[in-house]
């Protein structure tokens, strides 16, 4: 069974969080063999979630305010860990959906890892400036604006 968990960070419980800090590092610093500080205290101002499929974790990402990360509301930390069964693609059209909830965004803007452009572009986002090195991998920031 499929189930949306959305929390904020003080009410995450000690497994869930060490769950969240476990796949992102999992994929982002073994997978990807990049070395970057991934607890970077912004965790704690944020708004976390994940698709849980009987009950273990299948894709994470959180929302983050504007001002905290980048200057506009932001997605960030985006994995899929039950991969090809399209969880990836469910949890960023969540995010999107709590980025407006929770914060009112009119305006999203990601910092996307180059390779991962064309994913984001499937749910409206554009490209807005060169690429550039960012935590050792190629990056892209992008935004989508909201017309609702």
């Amino acid at each position: 069974m499929e189930k949306l968990v959305v929390k904020r960070f003080c009410e995450l419980s000690i497994d869930e969080l060490y769950a969240i800090l476990r796949h992102r590092s999992e994929i982002f610093i073994v997978e990807q063999d990049c070395v970057y500080q991934d607890l970077d205290d912004m965790d704690q101002g944020a708004v976390h979630l994940w698709i849980e499929v009987d009950g273990e974790m299948a894709a994470y990402a959180r929302v983050l305010a504007a001002g905290t990360y980048l200057d506009e509301v932001a997605i960030g930390r985006v994995i899929g860990i039950r991969r090809g069964q399209g969880y990836g693609l469910k949890i960023f059209g969540y995010a999107i959906d709590a980025a407006v909830k929770y914060y009112g965004a009119k305006r999203i803007k990601i910092r996307s890892q180059q390779q991962a452009e064309h994913f984001y572009e499937k749910f409206g986002f554009v490209r807005c400036g060169e690429p550039f090195m960012y935590e050792g991998l190629m990056h892209v920031d992008m935004v989508k604006e909201n017309r609702e």
